[in-house]
């Protein structure tokens, strides 16, 4: 433990693996316990007086600036790289340089080597460029590097030192310093109260409570964040005054080592990041395996080394999918503007699917779940507990402000409240209107207004003007109640409105109001158990619940001008009336419940985990429903059986299927314990956490196997955001650390946004698989061309040229327009995805593709090729061993099957429209393709052709190819020959035949799921 209290941030110490596991122990500090003298001592400062001038200057020089060092930002230039080279680019620059190589060996062989594989160097050179400058492009503009760790800092503070106060630059404050505080400030440091007047901070960014916390000079727990003596760096200071020495600066304060430790950690690879180099290891090992087999019968079958290498180079090219990568980045890229249209912005491309994985959210409370701003729930009068509406534009409200009592209850909440809504704000609904005063002042300010207006036809203004204040005491943390004097609008009376803490307000009281009569009511009295009743029952739900009480006052003793005085008090304080309760909690959002709803029947498991209290955070988790109706905890076993949670079972303890965990006991609990915590447990409720508990929860599940989404909108849950599969940060009322760390923001702040990303992340990946499926089927007619060209030694059907139509031509745009095709009926009722048995490129997907689709495709190609052979006179046989001759550049004698003699030019003339019609057969065949993949399981007349972006991309293709073939010089530019027009026409029982197949294949698998069908070609 250091000078100042606590182990400390070493800046100049490189954060290795040792400091981040510091930085996620629980805090270890003494100041708030230590008496005065010995913090004094240890600062060497004076409590009225500050620090000397020159002994600041001593502790500035070896603390330094009072700021948090800004996390390390990658380079641009390294981003752009990453793009350039990464994942997928990897295996196109292998290619590219492959087919560089491919042509210096036929540069040694041939005084004119064939362009071809130059042409292929250039082509995948350029896509690989073109799609990593379109992706860095997107990432920027989504991402762009926000300021945020200065933004914390406060600008400017009040500092006493020698005596003399001064404002000076926060970032010169240092250990020792005396500090003035008052509300608006934000606190400028780690500092201890010396004194302070009804001062109180906003601790939400910190601890997630959403009401503001008092504070005072008296040390009240042993955790330092629960403490009333400590206030925290970059909080706000709400209402009050207070005089403070500060005891942390910068890096070491609470907020400096959360900071310092979501910098720290390092960024897992996404789940789509995993599924694309998978898929990139099996093309490279089907590549290099059929490119080594056939190296080698080329080696048998005589040919030279040299073509023997160019062979294989040749072989392992077309093995990689050119037009790939440009789909996969456009399809993602497009499910990114898709979700931005829905509210998630997401921040990182490949987050675009993980979200979609998502097996278990960790979601925060205050501000994700609920609406961030306290409102009055429930009120409690005439015995009965009734209902409060509490979401903008819908109707809960069950009383009627016509019951006596409930009018003299709104009175008093109207009157005894110094709350008011700030100007222009009209158009706005009452619920979601700014005010000016402390949160729980501000709901009851919201909930008289609506009732008001309602029901009475006025306002909060019009009946405080009505009711002319003559004098208040205010809330204090000692007496716990608040007491105004009001003259009645017909000045005959003054009236006296108290409200407080509910048993405070009560022992002021010696009678009751029960619709609306006035009812004795004795220490013994009935009315007292039914009122501690409904209190527990309200502060049971997580509640926060104020008592009211109200007195006319006696018109001979207070008559209307009377001097009052709050001073030297002057007027009762007792013997009043009780009027109800009002019970405030900080709502649920409107769409949350059913968020969670979905959420559950999609597989996903929803946990809770904030820093509010257990009881509130129970009470929330059950209204949203991530704690079921039907499900027990051990505490609400416990009590039904009347004992304590120690005396229960272990039966009794397994049967509960729902846990809320304290912080302080989440503290004790070894690894083991946590991962057993989540196995035995379906729904949980982490409550009291502190920002390294977050982050161990979120370790806790990555453990488990599970894909992680953690939701947050405070500095607090930085850590935790960065560590998860993908973090999600609140757009409006997130803290700017938060967004950074986050690989997406909420634009509406709503929790239900999430659902709809989910949906979308499970969508972009069931339409990845039949993107990569649709294109991978073409593989086989292009490569097989090449095969039987160095195993039969035919003339070449298809030439290089031809094939980088299809990948970047042809195929392209039914590829992506697979992005569009709309979600099967059963997306958000499957379990999420298996990272280790759904992959996104499996075994049967390349059985299905090369096996079976892409065999079908290679046989239509190949019955073109000779169909146009035999029209020219080589019938198949004759083509047989052919292959020297034909491209034997001096040799003009080739005779055919009726013995007619072929030039060399009139031969390629030949063979390049072969490749032409060759190329026309694969587009055909790739119409039923495009068609089949559309959906995975259902048939295309339940799925439908409504996918307009698909039936334009298979207009496209056709046109395309049209257009290469007919086009006047295409055969001098491109060697594509024109066709003549029964040329298209021997494919198209093959494209029927694999539709047909496939229908006939999907209609087994809805037949027999989990049958042999289904096992072997599901993919």
């Amino acid at each position: 433990m250091g000078k100042d209290g606590y182990d400390r941030v070493d800046k100049k110490k490189k954060k290795g693996k040792e400091d981040i596991n510091d930085l996620k122990k629980e805090l270890d500090m003494d100041w708030h316990k230590i008496s005065w003298d010995e913090l004094c001592s240890r600062l060497e400062t004076d409590t009225n007086k500050g620090l000397t001038q020159s002994k600041y200057e001593e502790v500035f020089k070896r603390e330094g600036p009072n700021r948090l060092t800004p996390p390390k930002t990658t380079p641009e230039w390294v981003k752009f790289c990453k793009q350039l080279f990464g994942g997928f680019s990897t295996l196109l620059w292998i290619g590219a340089i492959l087919c560089f190589f491919a042509y210096g060996v036929q540069t040694t062989k041939f005084v004119e080597p064939p362009k071809d594989n130059i042409y292929l160097g250039v082509v995948l050179t350029f896509v690989v460029v073109v799609t990593g400058i379109f992706a860095y492009y997107q990432e920027a503009k989504s991402a762009a590097i926000m300021d945020s760790f200065k933004k914390m800092v406060p600008r400017e503070a009040t500092v006493i030192r020698d005596g003399k106060t001064s404002v000076i630059n926060a970032e010169l404050l240092t250990l020792g310093d005396l500090v003035e505080l008052k509300g608006g400030d934000k606190v400028p440091a780690d500092v201890r109260i010396v004194s302070c007047s009804s001062f109180k901070v906003d601790n939400s960014s910190l601890t997630g409570e959403s009401e503001p916390q008092s504070r005072g000079p008296e040390c009240t727990e042993d955790n330092p964040i629960e403490t009333k003596n400590l206030a925290f760096f970059s909080t706000n200071a709400v209402e009050g005054t207070a005089r403070a020495v500060v005891v942390s600066c910068g890096d070491n304060t609470v907020m400096g080592r959360i900071a310092s430790l979501a910098s720290s950690l390092s960024n897992d690879v996404t789940p789509i990041a995993i599924e694309l180099e998978h898929f990139i290891h099996i093309i490279s090992a089907v590549a290099v395996f059929l490119g080594v087999v056939f190296f080698f019968l080329s080696l048998i079958l005589k040919y030279e080394w040299l073509e023997a290498v160019v062979f294989l180079i040749g072989i392992i090219v077309a093995n990689v999918p050119e037009g790939l990568l440009a789909t996969v980045t456009v399809c993602l890229t497009l499910t990114a503007k898709r979700m931005a249209k829905k509210n998630c912005l997401v921040k990182n491309l490949e987050a675009v699917e993980t979200l979609g994985s998502t097996s278990t959210i960790c979601s925060d409370k205050t501000g994700t779940l609920t609406q961030n701003r306290m409102t009055v729930a429930h009120v409690w009068f005439d015995e009965k507990i009734w209902e409060c509406d509490t979401v903008p534009d819908q109707k809960n409200r069950n009383f009627n402000y016509g019951d006596p009592t409930c009018a003299a209850l709104i009175r008093v909440a109207s009157l005894c409240n110094r709350a008011v809504f700030l100007a222009d704000q009209e158009e706005k609904s009452v619920l979601s209107r700014d005010c000016q005063g402390d949160a729980s002042e501000s709901a009851l300010l919201k909930c008289v207004e609506l009732v008001l207006k309602d029901e009475a036809s006025s306002d909060t203004i019009t009946f405080r003007e009505n009711h002319k204040k003559v004098v208040e005491i205010p809330f204090n943390s000692t007496n716990k109640y608040q007491v105004s004097v009001h003259e009645l609008p017909d000045k005959s009376q003054n009236l006296l409105v108290m409200k407080g803490a509910p048993e405070r307000i009560l022992q002021r009281c010696n009678s009751i109001m029960l619709n609306g009569e006035v009812v004795d009511m004795p220490e013994d009295s009935e009315y007292r158990k039914k009122f501690n009743d409904a209190y527990e029952t309200l502060g049971g739900m997580g509640e926060r619940v104020l008592g009211f009480c109200h007195c006319l006052l006696d018109v001979e003793k207070y008559p209307i001008g009377y001097a009052f005085d709050n001073e030297e008090v002057n007027f009762p304080l007792e013997g009043f009336t009780f009027v109800g309760l009002m019970a405030m909690i900080d709502p649920p959002r409107a769409g949350v419940p059913g968020a969670v709803a979905k959420c559950k029947s999609a597989g996903i498991k929803v946990i809770m985990v904030t820093g509010d209290h257990p009881i509130t955070a129970e009470a929330i988790a059950k209204n949203v429903g991530i704690i079921s109706t039907s499900s027990k905890t051990v505490e609400c076993i416990a009590k039904e059986k009347g004992v304590i949670v120690e005396e229960l079972s272990d039966d009794d303890k397994k049967a509960a299927n729902a846990a809320v965990v304290h912080g302080s006991k989440l503290k004790e609990m070894e690894e083991h314990d946590i991962d057993q915590l989540l196995v035995n447990h379906e729904e949980i409720v982490f409550a009291r956490t502190s920002p390294q508990q977050k982050l161990i929860i979120v370790e806790a599940f990555q453990r488990a196997g599970q894909i992680v989404a953690v939701t947050g909108d405070g500095v607090n849950d930085s850590p935790a955001l960065k560590k998860a599969d993908i973090g999600i940060a609140m757009g409006i009322a997130g803290s700017d650390v938060s967004k950074e760390a986050a690989d997406m923001i909420l634009l509406d702040d709503n929790f239900a946004s999430i659902v709809t990303g989910v949906e979308e992340g499970r969508l972009i990946f069931d339409n990845l698989k039949k993107s990569i499926a649709y294109t991978l089927t073409s593989n086989i007619p292009e490569i097989s061309p090449f095969l039987f060209f160095i195993i039969l030694s035919i003339p070449l059907p298809l030439g290089t040229v031809t094939i980088l139509f299809i990948d970047l031509g042809t195929d392209l745009w039914p590829a992506i327009s697979l992005a569009y095709e709309k979600a099967e009926s059963d997306i958000m009722k499957r379990k999420p995805r298996d990272p280790l048995g759904d992959r996104l490129v499996n075994e049967r997907l390349i059985s299905v593709s090369y096996g079976q689709i892409g065999m079908i495709q290679a046989t239509a190609g190949f019955f073109t090729y000779f169909v146009i052979m035999a029209e020219n006179g080589f019938r198949p046989t004759k083509l047989i061993g052919l292959r020297k001759d034909w491209d034997d550049t001096e040799y003009d004698s080739v005779e055919d099957s009726y013995g007619q003699q072929w030039s060399y030019s009139d031969r390629k003339i030949l063979e390049y429209t072969c490749h032409s019609a060759f190329f026309v057969s694969i587009v055909i065949v790739q119409w039923a393709d495009v068609i089949i993949c559309k959906t995975r399981k259902l048939s295309v007349f339940q799925q439908g052709m409504t996918n307009w972006v698909l039936n334009t991309g298979i207009m496209f293709e056709t046109c395309l190819a049209a257009f290469l073939c007919y086009t006047p010089g295409m055969e001098i530019a491109l060697r594509v020959f024109p066709l003549r027009i029964w040329w298209w026409f021997p494919a198209m029982p093959f494209s029927l035949l694999i539709w047909v197949y496939d229908e006939i294949r999907r209609y087994l698998l809805r037949k027999n799921p989990g049958g042999w069908v289904e096992k072997e070609t599901y993919y």
